[in-house]
């Protein structure tokens, strides 16, 4: 039961956004009006991509210093939850840009640099796959994926905001999102959509795990 309730939690906060993201009242705001909904789903990808970037580093930190295979199967399916959440990112964030922007793709900084992170840790994989040699495999992984965590923070967080072109909110000149989030309807969705949506991802790498460790204990039998 102390295993269960963190997930029957995650989909019942994800159930709450879903409904109450589409139904419930949204201020008016100029040009994003109704599109301003999107808040509860694009923002919370964001969130937990960088969770759960930021735990597969962690674990990649750990499996260097023990050589605990268990840690690199945990960073490498982190990592994998992290760039679902980033392909779910972009996807939101290219159909709130058409509604606002006109584009899908506008060629924004943070648009970009979203999607160099993307190919960065597609690379990561790649590089993974390639590798036979199990400790070799998980020793260069988390040394690359140490290095894609490094890279990621100036690209999402530092170069798009000296950037005077970026049309996002909080970049090159433009309000940040607490702009956005003043209303408390929106703070009433929002906040719990972030936790809902992490923990989905938290979820989603736990059982990964799991079967990986089953996988693992069958070819060793």
């Amino acid at each position: 039961m102390k295993k269960v309730w963190w997930k029957v939690l995650a989909v019942a906060l994800v159930l709450y956004t879903i409904i109450s993201g589409l139904l419930l009242d949204v201020p008016r705001l100029s040009i994003l009006n109704e599109t301003i909904r999107n808040l509860h789903f694009h923002v919370p990808m964001w969130f937990g991509m960088i969770i759960m970037l930021t735990g597969s580093v962690v674990y990649a930190v750990k499996y260097l210093r023990t050589g605990k295979i268990d840690f690199d199967m945990k960073s490498v399916e982190l990592a994998k939850a992290g760039i679902l959440f980033c392909i779910l990112g972009l996807l939101t964030g290219m159909l709130w840009a058409k509604f606002t922007w006109s584009e899908w793709w506008s060629g924004d900084p943070k648009q970009n640099g979203a999607a160099i992170c993307l190919l960065i840790y597609l690379a990561y994989l790649v590089l993974r796959n390639s590798l036979q040699d199990e400790q070799q495999r998980a020793r260069i992984s988390s040394i690359w994926g140490i290095f894609a965590f490094a890279a990621m923070i100036p690209l999402l967080f530092i170069l798009p905001r000296m950037a005077d072109s970026s049309l996002h909110p909080g970049n090159g000149g433009n309000p940040a999102l607490n702009f956005f989030d003043s209303d408390d309807k929106l703070k009433m969705v929002l906040y719990p959509a972030v936790i809902g949506w992490t923990l989905i991802g938290v979820w989603l790498a736990e059982l990964r795990v799991r079967y990986k460790r089953i996988e693992k204990a069958t070819e060793e039998d």
